[in-house]
Order: C-alpha cells, then structure tokens, then sequence
C-alpha cells in the first residue's frame, strides 16, 4: 500500500512556476506547449503514472445535455482512454461542473474510468478561460491519497500559466 505524501515529496510550486514560465515563454502553439507541459509535469513531480490533456470537441453522440465530450490530447504516461463523455469518470466530472476534481482513491470514485489499473488517485483541473471550458488536464498516481490540498493550489497555478502562455481558439 502506498502512503501519502510527506512535506518532502511537495514539489516546490514557485520555482515550478518560474520554469514552467520560461519554457513556454518563446511559444504560444496550444499543442507544443500542451506537449511540453505535459512532459514537465510528469518529471517534474514525484509519483506519477500519467499527466496529460482531454480537450473538448463535438461528441460522437451529443445529447441536449452533453453536445461536447472529451478528446485525448497530449500526454506522458500509458496508453489511454481516446474520448471521454462528460459527466463520467474524474475528468468527465470535473469538465461538466467546470471544477477541480481531487480524488484520494479512485476505485471508490463512482463511474470512475481504469485506463490505467495501477491509477490510485487523481487530480483534474478543468481548462476554462473567458468562460468557456476547452478541455481538462489530468494527473494520475499510482498512490493512494497522493494529492493534497497545496498540490491543487499549485497545479492550478500552473495551468493558469500554461493558459495564459497558450492560443486558444
């Protein structure tokens, strides 16, 4: 069984922003910098099976309810889950309610979605700006309770920068 983080494993959140700054100052390309956002992600903090995009797209079978679903976008990590429908799983939640989504254990999570069996926890930051939700950024670890409440607050500051970095639409 996995234990949850101690005060060692928290990431440094400011310098992560002062880096993460740097490396999408000199392009704005949605998918470079999701790409390579993705990437630092996923080395740069401990404990991660996964870290990468689902951007928002016509649904397959839209509904009056869900016209849109979730599409896979770039990532590090395993092979995934290619679409998602709003409403279902974590990132489907979190895009329908345009929240963040912090889950300590998956399996408990009713309609979660196993891409990944070795998934424990997850957390997925809705993309929103000037009101509109273009997708969702998702982070798993094999870890149970991996995330707290500090890496929430960190991890949305840095989507905040890679929105900010990045053409959208």
């Amino acid at each position: 069984m996995f234990n949850s983080p101690t005060a060692s494993d928290q990431p440094d959140y400011s310098m992560l922003s002062r880096q993460l700054a740097s490396i999408l100052e000199s392009e704005r390309n949605l998918i470079t910098n999701a790409a390579q956002f993705s990437a630092f992600i996923y080395n740069s903090i401990s404990d991660l099976n996964w870290a990468g995009f689902y951007l928002c797209t016509t649904a397959s079978k839209p509904t009056a309810e869900f016209p849109h679903e979730l599409l896979l976008g770039p990532f590090q990590g395993k092979v995934a889950c290619t679409r998602i429908p709003f409403n279902r799983g974590v990132c489907g939640t979190a895009a329908a309610e345009r929240r963040t989504v912090l889950v300590s254990d998956v399996h408990a999570f009713p309609g979660h979605i196993a891409c990944d069996s070795a998934s424990n926890s997850e957390i997925v930051i809705p993309l929103i700006k000037d009101g509109e939700l273009f997708g969702v950024f998702d982070i798993d670890s094999p870890r149970l309770d991996r995330f707290s409440a500090e890496d929430q607050q960190g991890l949305e500051q840095l989507v905040a920068i890679f929105m900010a970095a990045s053409d959208i639409r």
